[in-house]
């Protein structure tokens, strides 16, 4: 075994590591760094990475994810802070949970899962099966502990209408002029439903209109995409069986459907953790700020639907300047990384330990 782990120094070999394209050379980095310390990773069929210590109950997940966005930023050092690609989001949670489950000694099981795709499709963590009694998700919250998070569909509204030449408008049906209607029903669609809590109203936001296939033509078909952010406690067949119910009620007229935009996987559903689950106190307990919702799409969303889930890591999404998280200025204060490491150690200890 090498020598004491250091988050902030795996975090500067990390982020010097491109893997906004592929995470291959990132994943042996980690998987390497592992076997360092006499952990032997598995690497799954879907790329994730996984890797346990101890044995029995209770048993807690800490994930996060190797890639990140394009296009890759290099590494830069200054005076506590730490540029680059991936340093917050989330090369710096991985280091500070990395930090962690080494650290800890279980009586329980602690299970490390560190998947490839989050900033795409999540192939990686839709595949993993395992049982948990609790899981941390590392992403940057600035040390907050994060219990909820809005889910993400998306589809499309098709309208369907009659070609006719636009000299005999009265001879084709216009799903053109259509959609407008659609539109007008939409705008309604969550004005009985209250407000969560924490989280606010759900948003349904129209984001791209296709129609037509000539100047001089009546359109027969048009197309409305939908971006739909729930709160809890909706689902995607939820919503998609309101959104129809709606539909059919205001607009009995118009030929209207709605499909989910196809994907590999299920889309990011709202969840939300109860304040006073084991898993949210002991990250209070152990010097984490506030209880909130984070503000991100995250594979928390696949994790909550089994055992209850927090978001938790060092740096910022956005600050006073703009985006952090995905941005050209991404950086993490490497004083929050040691911080959310020494935080997570003693709340991973007072659950497993």
């Amino acid at each position: 075994m090498t020598g004491a782990f250091d988050p902030v120094e795996f975090l500067e070999d990390a982020v010097r590591i491109p893997s906004h394209e592929d995470v291959t050379d990132m994943r042996e980095f980690l998987c390497t760094t592992l076997r360092e310390r006499d952990v032997e990773p598995e690497v799954d069929d879907a790329g994730n990475v996984v890797a346990s210590r101890g044995v029995g109950e209770p048993h807690l997940l800490l994930n996060t994810h190797v890639d990140t966005v394009s296009p890759h930023v290099p590494y830069e050092r200054e005076e506590g802070v730490i540029r680059g690609r991936g340093s917050c989001d989330a090369k710096g949670p991985l280091a500070a949970l990395l930090s962690a489950f080494l650290a800890v000694e279980p009586a329980g099981r602690v299970t490390l899962a560190v998947t490839p795709d989050e900033e795409t499709l999540s192939t990686g963590a839709h595949a993993l099966s395992l049982e948990f009694d609790a899981c941390i998700v590392g992403e940057p919250t600035d040390l907050d502990v994060c219990n909820a998070a809005k889910g993400r569909f998306e589809g499309s509204l098709t309208i369907g209408g009659e070609n006719a030449h636009a000299a005999e408008p009265h001879e084709g049906e216009n799903a053109i002029r259509d959609a407008g209607r659609v539109l007008s029903a939409l705008e309604g669609f969550d004005v009985d439903r209250d407000p969560h809590p924490e989280l606010g109203a759900p948003t349904l936001t129209p984001t791209v209109i296709e129609g037509g296939s000539a100047t001089n033509q009546v359109p027969a078909t048009c197309r409305i995409t939908l971006d739909r952010r729930s709160v809890p406690p909706e689902t995607a067949e939820g919503f998609a069986e309101a959104l129809s119910t709606r539909l059919d009620s205001h607009l009995p007229d118009v030929d209207v459907t709605f499909r989910f935009t196809e994907r590999e996987t299920p889309f990011l559903e709202a969840f939300e953790t109860p304040v006073d689950e084991p898993i949210v106190e002991a990250l209070l307990e152990a010097g984490a700020g506030t209880v909130r919702p984070f503000t991100a799409a995250t594979e928390a969303s696949y994790f909550a639907s089994e055992a209850p889930t927090v978001v938790f890591g060092p740096g910022v999404l956005a600050d006073e300047t703009g985006a952090v998280a995905h941005g050209a200025r991404e950086y993490v204060r490497t004083d929050r990384v040691e911080r959310a490491a020494s935080i997570l150690e003693t709340a991973v200890e007072s659950l497993v330990g």
